[in-house]
């Protein structure tokens, strides 16, 4: 449970991260001061990741060979995609270009760039967060 929680906090800080770097018409999410949304798109992202990329990586396993792993930006910019599709019919703001309701190339700009910058952030999140062994 406390992994769960602490892969939560550390995806919020990516997508957060995400937001305010990229420009708003590539990601954007209108909160307000209702924090605990940001924390809703999270737990999506947390799900999506946790149950729907392993099948898609798992079917995509043939083409990652061809295209030497590259098709990961492609799946994680994919799984972002979903999450702004499900965090929208949750009326929660969150958008990755203007998708939803359309899919265009500022959503697949976005999506692809921002997918970059949460790896590296919870990448990063993840290892600083991590016990350390003591030999």
């Amino acid at each position: 449970m406390v992994e769960l929680i602490v892969r939560i906090l550390i995806n919020a800080a990516a997508l957060l991260v995400a937001i305010k770097v990229l420009p708003s018409n590539l990601i954007s999410f209108n909160y307000g001061n209702d924090w605990w949304k940001l924390l809703l798109v999270a737990l999506v992202f947390a799900l999506v990741n946790s149950y729907i990329k392993p099948i898609v990586k798992a079917l995509s396993m043939p083409i990652g060979l061809l295209t030497l792993g590259l098709i990961a930006f492609v799946i994680n910019a994919l799984m972002l995609l979903l999450t702004a599709f499900l965090s929208g019919q949750l009326k929660l703001g969150f958008k990755v270009g203007d998708f939803p309701p359309t899919l265009n190339s500022d959503a697949i700009i976005g999506a692809v760039l921002a997918a970059l910058i949460i790896s590296v952030v919870s990448a990063l999140a993840s290892i600083a967060l991590s016990p350390r062994k003591i030999l």
